[in-house]
């Protein structure tokens, strides 16, 4: 697993629905400023998004050692990740897996698009999935 890792789902709107430190433990003050630095990457997603049939957009910026990587769904959600390590592969699965989940819980009647991911099981698994691929 990378040693520093933060993952979170962007909504098409820019409001964050999941959130979660999937790396070794993080400070707390670390766990602000990795959540700053992804939302500061959100810029350039949505000019790339634009640019390119991809989904997965790779390494889209940088901060000092740590990258900013980014999977951008149909529905312009993105999943972005901020990590330190060189494993693209690893990361492609950790995202398609990870969308996956996100779809099983878009086509949940009670979920409404848009609001928070709350649900434990979904979380349980992004971490199942950070651990294997990340």
């Amino acid at each position: 697993m990378a040693s520093t890792a933060c993952f979170i789902i962007v909504s098409r709107n820019d409001i964050p629905i999941y959130e979660a430190e999937v790396g070794s433990a993080v400070k707390e003050e670390a766990a602000h400023q990795h959540q700053f630095i992804l939302h500061a990457a959100l810029d350039i997603v949505q000019d790339l998004a634009w640019t390119t049939s991809a989904m997965f957009l790779k390494a889209v910026d940088r901060f000092n050692d740590l990258v900013v990587s980014v999977y951008v769904t149909a529905g312009h959600t993105r999943l972005m990740l901020l990590h330190d390590s060189r494993n693209e592969d690893g990361i492609k699965s950790f995202f398609q897996e990870v969308h996956e989940l996100y779809i099983k819980i878009l086509l949940n009647p009670l979920y409404l698009p848009g609001s928070r991911i709350t649900s434990s099981h979904f979380d349980t698994k992004v971490r199942a999935l950070a651990r294997k691929y990340l």
